[in-house]
């Protein structure tokens, strides 16, 4: 297939994981025969040094004309004044408006070699696969805000509509799992999530009646993320929920730089990134981790372009080298510990390895039916 991605490195380790992500995408149209196409973008940091501001029109315009985008990662303190009259942030939060994706997937699962890595107990990873659905377009990050010398306050609202198409996005996801939803609200003390689960309901009761719904507030959901988090199957919440929880799960992971990221809108171009943040500390050290980035990169084949199998193939080539006991300093391997580029190239090779196999499988399978 014929497909333009939109790079957008950003700022701090940004450029470092995006090139990783980059490179596998590139093998990707390689071993399979697709024509990807690559453009660059700038947002955030370097956007605000560039041009002036944190989300230049022309990086709106090629994102909204594009197939998917890739973001590798925004911000840092060098543009952490909050009397500053533009932030970084500004220009994510403006690219996700201008794409309209309302809903971030961000998937959860935990490698057996990376137990030790993980600040919980071995027996309470067992089996953790969890997807979290955030809503992304509505909530307090985007409610009105007011500051004064003495105060300042930030609105919190929601629509039906908005809680009712991120509820059918997570039911649609859950009947293709596990078929267990969890939506969480702070229903008990806020107006907005009393909204949220009475629209989650109805929309879940009338429509997905296969789908098993429980409500959780987001105290106790907290607390069971780190107490039971294998009885998460979908998680579906409003967006700074969702931003607080999924962090607190990336560390059941082993690393923030483990976890990968999905927005997507009812139609037109996803934005794929990893969870974490520029990390400049290591920035141009060679050390970051690739794997949210490049599991990022699977993302965007499934969400992006309908490529199932080629994504199918970007993660068990993951799986193979972090269950080989290989990764980035952040996970403490040892002697197996890699730099970002050498992860990268061992993942590129079993995904050629893992390449190769399909087309060995394709051929026999015409063998076969050929009655040969």
């Amino acid at each position: 297939m014929k497909a333009n991605i939109l790079l957008i490195p950003g700022d701090g380790i940004g450029p470092e994981v995006t090139a990783a992500a980059h490179q596998v995408l590139a093998k990707v149209a390689t071993f399979w025969d697709h024509q990807f196409e690559f453009e660059t973008a700038l947002l955030g940091g370097i956007a605000m040094d560039t041009v002036g501001h944190p989300l230049p029109q022309a990086t709106v315009e090629a994102a909204q004309s594009a197939s998917a985008v890739f973001l590798g990662a925004i911000g840092g303190p060098k543009w952490d004044d909050p009397r500053a009259k533009f932030r970084p942030e500004q220009g994510l939060l403006g690219l996700r408006k201008a794409l309209d994706v309302f809903a971030n997937l961000r998937p959860v699962t935990v490698y057996p070699s990376l137990y030790r890595a993980s600040p919980l107990k071995e027996d309470r990873l067992r089996g953790v696969d969890m997807l979290v659905v955030r809503e992304l377009t509505g909530g307090i990050y985007f409610g009105e805000k007011t500051r004064s010398e003495t105060s300042a306050s930030d609105a919190c609202v929601y629509t039906v509509h908005e809680i009712e198409r991120i509820a059918h996005m997570a039911a649609k996801l859950a009947c293709n799992r596990k078929r267990h939803l969890v939506s969480v609200d702070k229903a008990n003390v806020l107006e907005t999530s009393r909204l949220w689960r009475e629209t989650v309901t109805r929309v879940i009761r009338d429509r997905y009646p296969d789908v098993q719904l429980e409500h959780m507030l987001v105290d106790a959901a907290a607390m069971h993320l780190i107490r039971k988090p294998s009885a998460f199957d979908v998680v579906v919440t409003e967006n700074m929920f969702g931003d607080i929880l999924t962090d607190e799960a990336s560390m059941i992971t082993g690393s923030l730089g483990m976890l990968p990221s999905a927005s997507l809108s009812a139609s037109g171009p996803g934005l794929f990134e990893p969870i974490h943040g520029s990390a400049p500390d290591i920035a141009g050290q060679g050390v970051a981790n690739p794997v949210g980035a490049i599991l990022s990169a699977a993302l965007l084949l499934r969400h992006g372009l309908g490529l199932e199998k080629e994504a199918a193939a970007v993660e068990h080539a993951v799986a193979a080298v972090i269950q080989g006991g290989y990764g980035t300093p952040d996970l403490d391997c040892g002697a197996r510990n890699r730099t970002t580029k050498t992860l990268t190239e061992l993942i590129c090779q079993n995904l050629e390895d893992a390449s190769e196999t399909t087309v060995y499988e394709h051929l026999a399978m015409n063998i076969s039916a050929l009655g040969c």
